[in-house]
């Protein structure tokens, strides 16, 4: 990903096109894509609430974006750039059909990586799906956006520490999933299991909706992988490329371990496995080949099965629609893994003059340091919210519905 605001003298039609198509694609993700993936899999009587908190999400996160967290991420920071931007660019007051990053507008920049502060708070929704209040969720995305989010991205892409280290992440594998996917967890644990879990079955209520909403997911990742480069050149194509190949090899791995561990391949499986192999080769994708990118696929499909299967099975914990053991697992083991198959050797685009071992080493760092800052101050925020405002909603709205209980509407007029 492109970290900071380089002023080209003249601007690219091509890569203009390419970062505002590629825009849409990535908000594509979340609205349908993600709102169906997710309302799918949960039961009928929560429905509405889950594409509510996705919807809200959107909105909400796309004006404090405009309000400053943009400015904090991309903006000169002084003598603070190390760890947070400048708030220069609150509001866009000089952003104008003129002002460039790299050779694209700046506002084709700023709406491309809003779709990705977008995205990420409403992955989390999968960890506390189903019981937790809306207003407790408003109030939770938008301060995890500020305190978690904001300071990570910086490091990452904004000319931040981290990002002097020389750690990568193309697309968000840390920024993004490892972030999201260790607050879904956080989440989970605070607010504790829906009830009846895990006794009691609580499978997906709309399997359609939810292979809709994979193959959305699918078709947007070109856009998050692809969009990434900020040009539209072989850099782009080649992600596009591994990200592709990366979903197929998860697909059927996760598949065949499911269909030899129990007898038979259940579509949950073969999509799951899609959205494991895409989030574990984002980090990676525009730094690797098709090789990395098969094995980084096949190693996603399989050891995110069984993290879902010891998370759920053994720990007992109810990360309501797999966050941590699919998006957390997978971008903590794409990002090690682009330390490795970025190598020349393994047909990547090399190392830049570093060892495997050492960037291997700054990887680790940089999903150690997101794991350690998103865990910490996931709990420390939900824990103020709880005593604010209460973060979980009543036994009898729980047991009702949070479509009817919270927003009066139901998603099935007929059940």
């Amino acid at each position: 990903m492109f970290s900071q605001a380089v002023v080209a003298e003249t601007l690219n039609p091509a890569n203009t096109a390419w970062v505002l198509t590629s825009s849409a694609l990535v908000l594509f993700m979340t609205l349908p894509g993600l709102s169906l993936f997710y309302g799918g899999l949960v039961r009928s009587k929560n429905v509405l609430s889950v594409l509510m908190q996705c919807f809200a999400i959107t909105c909400l996160v796309s004006l404090l974006w405009l309000a400053g967290v943009y400015s904090f991420v991309f903006a000169d920071g002084g003598s603070w750039q190390p760890f947070i931007g400048g708030g220069g660019k609150s509001f866009l007051p000089d952003m104008g059909t003129a002002s460039l990053t790299g050779d694209i507008p700046e506002t084709v920049f700023f709406i491309f990586q809003m779709t990705f502060a977008i995205i990420t708070p409403a992955l989390i929704v999968g960890g506390f799906a189903e019981r937790m209040k809306f207003s407790a969720m408003l109030w939770f995305s938008a301060l995890w956006l500020i305190v978690v989010y904001m300071p990570i991205c910086h490091w990452m892409w904004g000319g931040g520490w981290l990002a002097s280290l020389g750690a990568k992440d193309f697309a968000g594998g840390i920024v993004i999933h490892v972030n999201a996917g260790v607050a879904a967890l956080v989440s989970a644990l605070v607010l504790g299991r829906r009830r009846g879990f895990p006794t009691v079955a609580m499978p997906p209520h709309n399997m359609t909706m939810v292979v809709t909403g994979a193959g959305m997911l699918w078709f947007g990742w070109f856009g998050f992988n692809g969009g990434s480069a900020l040009k539209a050149d072989g850099s782009a194509g080649m992600a596009i490329v591994v990200t592709h190949i990366a979903a197929a090899a998860g697909s059927l791995t996760w598949m065949t371990i499911e269909w030899l561990r129990f007898g038979k391949p259940s579509v949950l499986g073969i999509v799951t496995g899609m959205v494991a192999g895409l989030g574990t080769i984002t980090p990676a994708s525009g730094y690797v080949g098709p090789i990395g990118g098969l094995v980084i696929g096949i190693t996603a499909g399989a050891v995110c099965f069984y993290a879902t299967q010891y998370i759920k099975r053994m720990l007992k914990i109810d990360d309501s629609l797999d966050v941590f053991p699919v998006h957390g697992v997978g971008g903590c083991i794409g990002s090690i893994l682009t330390g490795v198959f970025a190598a020349e050797s393994f047909g990547g685009l090399g190392l830049n003059g570093v060892s495997m071992a050492d960037q291997v080493g700054v990887q680790a760092l940089a999903v150690l340091v997101t794991v350690v800052w998103s865990g910490l101050f996931s709990y420390l925020l939900l824990k103020l919210i709880n005593a604010l405002i209460g973060l979980r909603v009543t036994e009898d709205e729980e047991v009702q519905g949070l479509d009817i209980a919270l927003h009066e509407e139901t998603g099935y007029h007929n059940l």
